[in-house]
């Protein structure tokens, strides 16, 4: 019984999910991941009433309270106006609210509310639950190998965007 070149098996003799896969199927590949993730990140933080992306709003301002929109959109990587009606909408459902600077009266901070520092706990564990459906069936050996590749690639995509003028 002779193997074809493109049939790569495993050791168990069963064909590898990956066979036939290239560089060309990446982007794809991780889009599609990406939206699945965020899908069932966002299913399970509906019960907090968090919209898709706020959450990660919610995060950044529990590590550092009090950013401009400007600051918090570029961290974000959207633009301001995005930022500015999702700030809005947030503050309307009570999870942060703008204040003016204590030292620049020209600038608007966006600070976290006691229901957005409530609603921390409640994103962690909607975080660690969508981790562990998304590697469910595989060893902590290839999560962490998962990982420290899908950080390698980003870091590729990181240090271009700089070459691309």
């Amino acid at each position: 019984m002779s193997k074809k070149k493109g049939d790569k098996k495993s050791k168990s003799g069963k064909k590898k999910d990956g066979a036939g896969l290239s560089a060309t199927d990446l982007a794809p590949v991780i889009t599609q991941t990406a939206r699945s993730m965020r899908t069932a990140l966002s299913r399970s933080l509906v019960e907090s009433g968090l919209y898709a992306g706020q959450d990660g709003v919610i995060l950044a301002l529990s590590e550092e309270d009090g950013m401009t929109p400007g600051h918090l959109a570029n961290r974000m990587g959207v633009k301001a106006p995005t930022m500015t009606r999702t700030i809005g909408r947030m503050e309307a459902q009570g999870f942060l609210e703008r204040r003016s600077d204590g030292t620049d009266g020209r600038l608007t901070k966006v600070h976290l509310t006691e229901t957005g520092l409530k609603s921390v706990e409640q994103i962690g564990r909607a975080v660690a639950e969508c981790g562990e459906l998304a590697v469910k069936g595989l060893s902590d050996k290839e999560v962490r190998t998962l990982l420290k590749l899908l950080k390698a690639v980003e870091h590729n995509l990181q240090s271009d965007e700089g070459n691309r003028d």
